[in-house]
């Protein structure tokens, strides 16, 4: 029997509604089918702006009482990895087995990263000792680490998650591929095509079995922004707009991995990625009518699943 394909969005309420909207539309996601809601996470994004992932997470998970959370991604490298092992402990209290971490470095403005105290140059290195703490803590184990970046001396955190917090890693290096594979419970890709996708994760398992890790219950995804709209160009428009005000590049450079268009077109673009095995998408959807989106990402998700 094909493996369930899991499609989750983040929630299209902008903050300035209030938490009312926000759990009217968590609901409405979780009505339309969706099977986990998506968050980003920026500290200071291209002059001031971000959320910041794991608060918005824990909001999330309060605003519904059994929706898993997958941060897509949280920037683990910019902040100290015992702190993220609490809040990490916190949030699974509150809602156990429900949020999965993705992870990631950064790049588009190295700026952030040096707001954050962190040097651009090194920050693959310091990535891999935050996961490898971060982990360590959250399994119970009392950390005696000390490196270029840390130092801890018998350093625990209680209590310990009830169930585990898989930690998937973004990134289309080859250095992201070999974290996941060292470190990760999945890769998640974004910007690449299906081939890319097959091949990378293949190499991250790879990289795993070599390294001696045998047992790892794979969480590999992708990260697509798409656009809805009552056709291709209205799709198109909603997403672009978002893209070129996020990024500040013109939305050419991303279009061959943005679908765009109804439902049915959102699906057949990402029907490619399912046959070479992924079976996770975390959209960011766009749309001119936002209240369309969770009835839309819900029918993608019935069309990736169909027979």
């Amino acid at each position: 029997m094909t493996a369930t394909v899991h499609v989750g969005a983040s929630p299209p309420v902008p903050a300035h509604t209030g938490p009312a909207a926000l759990v009217e539309t968590v609901a409405a996601m979780a009505d339309a089918g969706c099977d986990h809601l998506v968050v980003g996470d920026h500290v200071t994004f291209f002059g001031g702006w971000g959320v910041d992932g794991l608060v918005h997470a824990t909001a999330l998970s309060m605003a519904h009482p059994t929706m898993p959370v997958h941060t897509s991604v949280y920037l683990l490298v910019l902040r100290h990895p015992v702190t993220v092992a609490r809040q990490l402990s916190t949030l699974s209290s509150l809602a156990p087995g429900r949020l999965v971490l993705g992870v990631g470095i950064g790049g588009e403005d190295p700026s952030e990263i040096r707001a954050c105290g962190v040097n651009p140059r090194t920050r693959g290195r310091r990535m891999n000792e935050c996961m490898q703490i971060v982990r360590a803590l959250l399994d119970g184990q009392t950390v005696d680490h000390h490196s270029e970046f840390f130092a801890l001396d018998s350093v625990s955190i209680s209590p310990s998650p009830t169930e585990p917090v898989p930690m998937v890693v973004g990134g289309r290096s080859t250095a992201a591929i070999t974290r996941a594979g060292l470190h990760g419970d999945g890769w998640l890709g974004i910007w690449v095509s299906p081939d890319r996708f097959a091949a990378a994760t293949a190499e991250t398992e790879s990289v795993a079995s070599n390294s001696g890790r045998t047992d790892v219950d794979w969480q590999h995804g992708m990260t697509v922004w798409c656009g809805f709209g009552q056709d291709r160009a209205a799709g198109t428009s909603a997403v672009s707009t978002t893209m070129e005000s996020v990024y500040g590049l013109p939305f050419e450079r991303f279009a061959r991995y943005v679908p765009a268009g109804t439902p049915a077109d959102v699906a057949a673009a990402l029907q490619p990625y399912v046959e070479r095995g992924c079976r996770t998408f975390n959209l960011l959807p766009q749309a001119d009518d936002q209240r369309a989106i969770p009835e839309a990402v819900g029918e993608v998700r019935r069309l990736l699943n169909s027979d």
